[in-house]
């Protein structure tokens, strides 16, 4: 084994071993990779800096601003007014599938399932249907129907770049779109099936009092607290209003056994509840919420504000921070008084917690200061309300210059990086969105993440560490013929990406099959087709997907909840992609 295998390889397990982790952000690992390659000899400078100019990254960019465009323009909000009018459980997952079939093979799928959340909870009360059993198949339809174009996800686009810098000829808008629609078809009729035996019935209705979950919030006694005197477990916390008291803390320190702990006066309880019992043991025992970067709310402050819940968005520029950064500079008349993560119960001090994407925040702010809350890229506003943009000649703008992006593209008159460029650029002249809110609407977490992991892909092929790999993993099933190759590969591509980045998956996996392709003299194309299939599409976990994280933490699921109804529909999937891309795509055409 030559040096070049053995440094790429050991550049590739060690970011395989970080993203399934998360022991550091995926864009962090993204550079560390690309600086790793570049000190270790296996890529030059101009390489290593390719991934920034590629089409696939810019694309990707350009995609994000178009996104934001539809929806600022007011673009999407009849979406709202299409689901409110069903009236049955089942056509209403008809109607949402069928929404997204038509907007995410053109928007990215994970703002799409930003802007519809609010909507979709607010249309499923509606008509009496618990959010939870529309939540998922609102991630899940978003992701099927992204596979179905070039453009739908970034991932699509990513394993192109891949291919092309590889010597394959690529792939065009709409070249797999016969295969997207049939796995399409099909998981939108499993979901109508199974939806309603095998997702949960959690009713989650703010405005009705109840909050998405358990909270985790921080009070503190007050000076004529009836609490002073009394332990935790005769205080009434849990047994009148359902409130675990995770810790005591006295003089800054964390007090042993709190439950039979006899509290004092300025004793911060540590609490995990649902948000009106928070809101009731407070307004009852004469105990403040401690806040940061401010001064102390009590009872006559509450009545002037609003009490609302937020997710901290894919996009948003707080990940990674915390409460007390986000205080001292967010909105000065905004305080946060609770917090939830859906992977774990918090069982720490609210200040020293780094936001994660998906954390739910409980927050008060004026009720004036709600529609720049809702305009806010950086939140999703989880909340009943039907929220409708002023519409505007710019709504219909925004949809012939997506309409004009795609169809530029798909008739070879320039090309995708090109169009989409000039259509984001033309939708900020007409003031679909500012200059400002373009360049906040970009992930750039994803954009550094493609830009840093191309040249992996390319590092693999040139030093030989894709074939290293394809011969001691699927050329030893090579003597059974590319159609159980295939099936290996969509197998292992479907099972990195239920733990690990898709991009990442993408990345390592892509040089892999056009080396597997080589190897057994096959065409490369359905290959590539079942990584990026496989890699687009992660039902069975809440971290496999971006969409799937957004929704863990809105529809009050469980992690087990992924697994009933996700590892069926990726069994279906694998089926189906053995049966049917030989088909599209032939091993000899």
């Amino acid at each position: 084994m030559s040096w070049d295998i053995v440094a790429t390889l050991a550049v590739t397990f060690i970011a395989v071993f970080l993203f399934a982790t998360e022991k550091i952000r995926m864009d962090a690992v993204a550079i560390l990779v690309l600086s790793s390659l570049v000190l270790l000899g296996q890529i030059d400078t101009k390489s290593a800096l390719s991934g920034f100019s590629n089409s696939a990254t810019v694309t990707v960019t350009a995609m994000f601003v178009l996104a934001a465009g539809l929806q600022n323009s007011g673009a999407l909000d009849s979406i709202g007014g299409l689901l409110a009018k069903v009236k049955t459980p089942w056509l209403f997952i008809l109607v949402l599938c069928g929404v997204n079939a038509v907007i995410s093979p053109f928007v990215n799928n994970t703002a799409v399932v930003a802007v519809l959340i609010p909507i979709v909870i607010a249309a499923a009360q509606n008509i009496n249907l618990a959010p939870s059993k529309a939540l998922i198949p609102l991630s899940f339809s978003s992701q099927m129907a992204g596979v179905c174009t070039l453009i739908g996800t970034s991932t699509n686009l990513l394993v192109n770049a891949i291919a092309q810098q590889q010597g394959h000829p690529g792939f065009g808008m709409f070249e797999f779109a016969p295969l997207g629609i049939i796995f399409l078809l099909v998981g939108v009729a499993y979901l109508l099936i199974t939806s309603r035996f095998l997702l949960p019935e959690s009713r989650l209705q703010l405005e009705d009092g109840e909050g998405f979950g358990k909270y985790v919030s921080e009070l503190k006694v007050n000076k004529d607290s009836v609490l002073i005197g009394k332990t935790v477990s005769d205080s009434g916390l849990m047994d009148e209003f359902n409130l675990f008291t995770i810790a005591v803390l006295r003089d800054g320190e964390r007090l042993s056994t709190p439950s039979h702990q006899v509290l004092q006066k300025h004793d911060i309880l540590l609490l995990r509840g649902e948000s009106e019992n928070l809101a009731s043991a407070r307004e009852k025992y004469g105990l403040h919420h401690v806040v940061y970067g401010r001064r102390d709310l009590d009872e006559e402050s509450f009545d002037d504000l609003v009490l609302t819940e937020v997710m901290i968005s894919p996009t948003s520029r707080w990940v990674g921070g915390t409460i007390p950064i986000l205080q001292q500079r967010w909105n000065k008349n905004a305080t946060v008084l609770g917090m939830q993560r859906r992977s774990r119960v918090i069982r720490e001090r609210l200040r020293g917690i780094r936001f994660k994407m998906g954390d739910i925040l409980l927050v008060t702010l004026p009720r004036e200061d709600m529609v720049s809350l809702r305009k806010n890229k950086d939140f999703i506003v989880l909340s009943s309300e039907l929220v409708k943009t002023e519409r505007s000649w710019r709504a219909k703008f925004a949809l012939v210059v997506m309409a004009a992006v795609v169809a530029t593209a798909a008739l070879d008159i320039v090309p995708i990086s090109i169009s989409s460029l000039v259509g984001a650029v033309a939708m900020c002249i007409a003031g679909c969105l500012t200059a400002d809110e373009a360049y906040q609407s970009i992930d750039w977490k994803i954009i550094l993440v493609l830009a840093g992991l191309l040249p992996l892909g390319e590092a693999m092929a040139n030093s030989g560490a894709a074939q290293f790999i394809v011969d001691n993993t699927l050329g030893k099933v090579g003597a059974f013929g590319p159609l159980v190759v295939l099936a290996v590969l969509y197998l292992l591509t479907s099972t990195l990406t239920e733990f690990m980045s898709n991009a990442g998956t993408a990345v390592l996996l892509t040089p892999i099959a056009i080396s597997t392709a080589k190897i057994l003299g096959v065409d490369a194309s359905p290959f590539i087709i079942a990584v990026m299939f496989a890699a687009a599409t992660s039902f069975m976990t809440p971290v496999g997907y971006q969409t799937n994280t957004m929704v863990y933490g809105a529809g009050g699921y469980k992690f087990t909840d992924f697994i009933k109804i996700g590892l069926p529909l990726n069994l279906i999937y694998w089926v189906l992609a053995v049966l049917l891309i030989p088909i599209f795509f032939p091993f000899y055409p």
